[in-house]
């Protein structure tokens, strides 16, 4: 069976990879400035937020961060150490636990998110209605 010839990507598509590379490092450098502030690492700062919207099993933030389940482990372990997290029996299944946030691990997320220059400078120099726009594009790409 003959292989499938295989097109280059065309100029403007190169460019929009390129583009999306440099927002995206640029996001990950602003999350490490603000995760700094708080004497956080950026996977500290990561994990408590995706702890902020609802607690997790170990093995859904490893997921959800891309790790092996051991690192996220450790990262638990030192934010549990501050007080920005706690482990708890699963609700739905006594035997697993969750991680959670605390009350302070809210308040530092919240304090995060609200630190992300990215967000009050680039994002905030667009209209609602780019914003809008980029939003949907991104949400298409990202559900193909």
């Amino acid at each position: 069976m003959p292989t499938p010839h295989k097109t280059r990507p065309d100029a403007l598509t190169m460019e929009v990879v390129e583009l999306i590379g440099d927002v995206v490092a640029r996001f990950y450098s602003d999350y490490e400035d603000a995760a700094a502030e708080h004497a956080l690492t950026g996977a500290q700062a990561r994990l408590l937020s995706l702890l902020s919207l609802e607690p997790l099993p170990m093995r859904k933030l490893a997921q959800k961060l891309k790790c092996e389940p051991s690192n996220v482990t450790g990262i638990v372990d030192r934010l549990e150490a501050r007080a920005l997290v706690e482990r708890r029996p699963d609700p739905a299944d006594r035997r697993v636990k969750v991680a959670a946030a605390t009350e302070a691990g809210l308040k530092v997320a919240r304090e995060l998110r609200e630190g992300l220059r990215f967000a009050r400078e680039p994002l905030a120099g667009l209209s609602p209605e780019e914003r809008e726009s980029l939003r949907d594009l991104l949400r298409r790409m990202r559900d193909a």
